[in-house]
């Protein structure tokens, strides 16, 4: 089809496309963003919305509290920890301070030094009970912490009951939401495609085909780009039964169109030669020239083999003489390339003879 367009006529046909790609493009943009925003029309449902409230409430106000007195316990618990280290340190010194002394008295066997050793001892036996009571503060805030940690794990242990049993309700509830918004999308992609199918069959080679095409190729980007991923995966049920139907569909028409073109193919052969050449537009006929088949049934024929002027499928003319130089020529060209003497002044084409073919 390219060889037969003027040059000037190519780069304004390239140029309609890029128009045409461009439309598409923006109409693409703003169709991604509406199908991105359908989800919004939809309230977000969290698996919580399916809890019974008040015990839901109750639980969580549990876990609160839980923490709270966890993170309580902990604290105290380093604070008594500290004093406890703190209290043993203290005696271990006192100690090591007494004995030191003690040792010193058994080498010296003063008696004067007996009520001394007296306050010693019961100042280290304050040291003692001072640690024993920072080692039960110890446990004491260990057990505040084992018992916050205990009501923590049968809060946490009553929420997973509760989120089990509200999970297959909020899973339906998904599937559902899901569904709807798939519909959104199908109910606004779905008469996009049908537009661009009745545009393609009536408009496609209008005066504004540019425009046609952009919003073809937007249609079946929003349907087969935009909407597909959004299918809904029922266990894959949905996605073959779409396919199955949309294949059905499409090869139906594409049978039905198969049909209707063999059809028009053999009433046309069946007509006569004349007849068929007014029908046949010249770039039609050009077109399927330089892709080497017959412009008439559209078969394969060598165009090349200098003995071959009508086609051996359809016998429709293919190259006769040109009426004012013979030059041999296509019966489809409208000047002779050799004279340019117009065809419609040439008689009707002839089968060239024995002797012309020689020539």
């Amino acid at each position: 089809m390219s060889k037969a367009l003027r040059l000037p006529e190519k780069w304004f046909r390239r140029g309609l496309w890029l128009v045409a790609f461009v439309f598409a493009w923006f109409l693409v943009g703003l169709g991604s963003l509406v199908v991105g925003d359908l989800p919004q029309v939809e309230s977000v449902q969290s698996i919580e919305d399916f809890m019974p409230p008040e015990r839901a409430a109750q639980v969580r106000l549990q876990q609160q509290t839980a923490e709270q007195l966890r993170d309580q316990a902990a604290s105290a618990l380093e604070q008594a920890e500290l004093k406890y280290r703190a209290a043993r340190k203290a005696y271990a010194a006192a100690r090591e301070a007494f004995d030191n002394w003690v040792a010193t008295r058994s080498a010296t066997q003063r008696a004067d030094q007996d009520a001394e050793l007296l306050a010693r001892t019961r100042a280290l036996d304050q040291l003692k009970e001072a640690e024993r009571r920072a080692g039960v503060a110890v446990e004491a805030q260990q057990q505040q912490q084992l018992d916050a940690q205990q009501a923590l794990s049968r809060a946490a242990s009553e929420w997973r009951a509760l989120n089990d049993g509200a999970r297959t309700q909020w899973q339906a509830a998904q599937r559902a939401q899901e569904l709807r918004v798939f519909l959104y999308r199908l109910a606004l992609t779905l008469p996009l495609l049908l537009v661009a199918g009745w545009l393609f069959a009536k408009k496609r080679r209008s005066n504004w085909w540019p425009f046609v095409w952009g919003f073809i190729f937007f249609a079946l980007f929003a349907f087969f780009v935009e909407l597909v991923p959004y299918l809904p995966d029922y266990g894959g049920y949905v996605r073959y039964i779409v396919g199955i139907v949309l294949t059905v569909v499409l090869g139906r028409a594409a049978i039905q169109a198969f049909n209707r073109y063999l059809e028009r193919q053999k009433r046309q052969e069946a007509m006569p030669d004349a007849q068929r050449r007014v029908e046949l537009s010249y770039d039609t006929a050009l077109s399927r020239l330089a892709k080497g088949v017959c412009p008439g049934c559209e078969r394969v024929v060598d165009l090349k083999d200098p003995g071959i002027d009508f086609c051996p499928h359809c016998g429709i003319g293919l190259f006769d003489r040109c009426g004012s130089c013979a030059t041999r020529k296509s019966t489809f060209s409208r000047f002779c390339h050799a004279c340019g003497t117009p065809a419609a002044a040439a008689p009707a084409p002839q089968p060239l003879s024995d002797s012309q073919v020689l020539d």
